[in-house]
């Protein structure tokens, strides 16, 4: 079977009214439309890296479907394995504005989305290993039964063809029953991939520790080759089973104006930095400084860089 794909995913997309103004959302009177999902906001950053990326997802046949299925092709991904159905909605959130650099306040509006229902029955594994890699996150797994099994069937292939695999835990307490069994969860599902990219807080979380390099060999312990851990301000650390291990400095940020999505940007740098076959020292330099792009633009992939950008910087 011939390897056309750089990068494949699965997850769900969903759409984002971002408030206009600053303040409660239930006082914003105006929203602009972007898309959502830290899944697609890595396939898109990837894309525009001009890596040749895939993605796999159901959204519900309605006007934000549409939007969603629209917004990706434009962005060059390929959306062959997405399917529309009209049995249930496309999911969507409110995202709040903030002007003080905290987290803006975000309501999901997802529960019984069409990506939500998703099974492993969905999954294409002939189109699935036409990519040389797979990039999944805990946010999807979160979802459903069905979604779970369906990330641990891919991540299977995916290892079983001899393919690498990266893994987000991305953090969503409110969609699991209770941390344990989210922990639980995650944890056997980023011992099963060879990259895993948690942030510092979320390795507090998993692994009971906020050092870095304890974080690191928790899961270096358990059989992953390599590990990168997002420190915010601080940079990253990174530990790799052939590399060393060491940390990086953050990029200067002239202002911070949104978070959200400053993980999958630190992810499509990591990532493309690998499959470029950089080390895993440049490899996390590269996502420090999109991250430190993501940060100052109030969208997801506002600030996510193409190609050109890339070169100029030197990374």
């Amino acid at each position: 079977m011939s390897v056309d794909l750089d990068v494949v995913t699965v997850g769900e997309a969903m759409v984002m009214l971002v408030a206009d103004e600053p303040g409660a959302l239930e006082a914003v009177r105006g929203f602009h439309k972007r898309t959502a999902g830290a899944e697609t906001n890595v396939a898109i950053g990837l894309a525009r890296l001009g890596l040749r990326v895939g993605w796999g997802s159901r959204l519900g046949a309605d006007s934000m479907g549409r939007y969603l299925l629209a917004e990706m092709q434009r962005e060059g991904i390929d959306c062959s394995r997405v399917a529309m159905t009209g049995e249930a909605p496309t999911g969507f959130q409110f995202k709040g504005r903030v002007s003080d650099g905290t987290d803006p306040p975000v309501e999901y509006h997802r529960r019984g989305s069409a990506a939500s229902r998703m099974t492993p029955a969905d999954l294409d594994e002939a189109w699935l290993l036409r990519a040389r890699h797979l990039h999944v996150t805990g946010v999807f797994a979160a979802l459903s039964p069905g979604c779970l099994a369906l990330v641990e069937r891919a991540i299977d292939v995916m290892r079983h063809a001899g393919r690498s695999v990266s893994f987000d835990p991305n953090l969503r307490p409110t969609l699991w029953p209770s941390q344990a069994v989210m922990r639980q969860t995650l944890d056997a599902l980023a011992a099963q991939c060879h990259w895993v990219l948690p942030g510092v807080e979320e390795g507090f979380v998993l692994t009971g520790s906020r050092d870095p390099a304890l974080i690191a060999r928790a899961y270096r312990e358990r059989g992953v080759q390599r590990v990168v851990v997002k420190l915010g301000a601080q940079g990253a650390y990174y530990d790799d089973c052939d590399r060393g291990c060491g940390f990086v400095p953050a990029f200067a940020v002239a202002e911070v104006v949104d978070t959200v999505g400053a993980g999958d940007g630190f992810a499509v740098g990591v990532i493309s930095a690998l499959l470029a076959g950089r080390d895993i020292a440049a490899a996390a330099r590269r996502g420090a400084w999109i991250g430190a792009r993501a940060v100052q633009v109030v969208g997801d992939t506002e600030g996510l860089p193409t190609r050109a950008q890339l070169d100029a910087a030197g990374l």
